[in-house]
């Protein structure tokens, strides 16, 4: 994407190779969209992000070979930053794609500025074209790798960490009929259905709202035991109470688990705006 800080194009005077341009803007593009996408907490894969990011470093590339000047050109890269945010998420409403288009402007205006004050303490110029270099590597490469360094030890401490699971009352709606039921939030619960997070519950709770077998949706799950897919549905609310207070949410995705037992498994995503 060729935003504030997306810097290095080609122009026809300099001597910049298209594989260095490509993988800057690929970088810096990926860090932005991907820190973007913590923050909104968006359910989309990293290869989605990646897929976007190569979108956008394409465009970033392309974009000088067609000359556009004054209101046209500021027109075409302000364009560009929701077309990038729409393929690299996941999003069930307008509000979710607003939330992490929103956060994805933010973190390209706050490191853009954030360089351009680091770099001019430093002493160092910026060229429009050009942007930044730390010993001749453009400065989004840098950026990438700390993101991955970032990303590998916070998938590590989630390994190592041990999951708090604190147990809460649920009452699920279904139906004219209603299942209560114990369950917890699991941090390891990143199961998601066209982008709604999905919470599971044993089938003997299940058939007690809802008859399985007329159900056709499946959503696929992969476990230490391999891979299978749940039956799901929309229940049309579920009440959490974890004796303080009681939340309640409308609309919500129930996984059936096969197993006959057991309570419900909650996504830590269920409760999120």
């Amino acid at each position: 994407m060729f935003c504030i800080i997306c810097s290095v194009i080609i122009p026809f005077t300099m001597q910049v190779y298209v594989e260095l341009a490509l993988a800057e803007n690929f970088c810096m593009d990926f860090t932005l969209l991907y820190c973007a996408k913590l923050v909104a907490k968006n359910p989309a894969r990293t290869a989605r992000v990646a897929a976007a990011s190569a979108l956008g470093a394409c465009f970033a590339v392309v974009f000088p070979l067609f000359a556009l000047k004054g209101l046209w050109a500021i027109a075409v890269k302000i364009i560009s930053c929701p077309i990038i945010c729409l393929a690299g998420g996941k999003f069930k409403g307008f509000k979710a794609y607003f939330k992490m288009t929103a956060a994805f402007l933010a973190f390209t205006f706050a490191v853009g500025g954030g360089l351009i004050a680091a770099f001019s303490l430093a002493g160092l110029d910026y060229k429009s074209g050009e942007g930044y270099l730390l010993s001749s590597v453009p400065v989004g490469i840098p950026l990438f790798a700390a993101l991955i360094a970032v990303i590998f030890a916070r998938k590590l401490a989630d390994r190592l960490k041990k999951t708090k699971k604190q147990t809460v009352s649920c009452v699920i709606f279904n139906g004219g009929r209603k299942l209560e039921i114990q369950g917890f939030f699991d941090s390891g619960n990143k199961v998601s259905f066209h982008g709604v997070p999905v919470s599971v519950i044993p089938l003997s709770g299940a058939v007690k709202i809802i008859d399985p077998t007329g159900i056709k949706e499946q959503v696929k799950i992969h476990t230490v035991a391999g891979s299978k897919k749940l039956k799901v549905f929309t229940a049309e609310k579920i009440e959490i109470s974890d004796g303080e207070k009681t939340d309640t949410v409308e609309n919500v995705m129930i996984g059936i688990s096969p197993y006959a037992s057991g309570g419900a498994v909650l996504n830590p995503d269920l409760l999120e705006d």
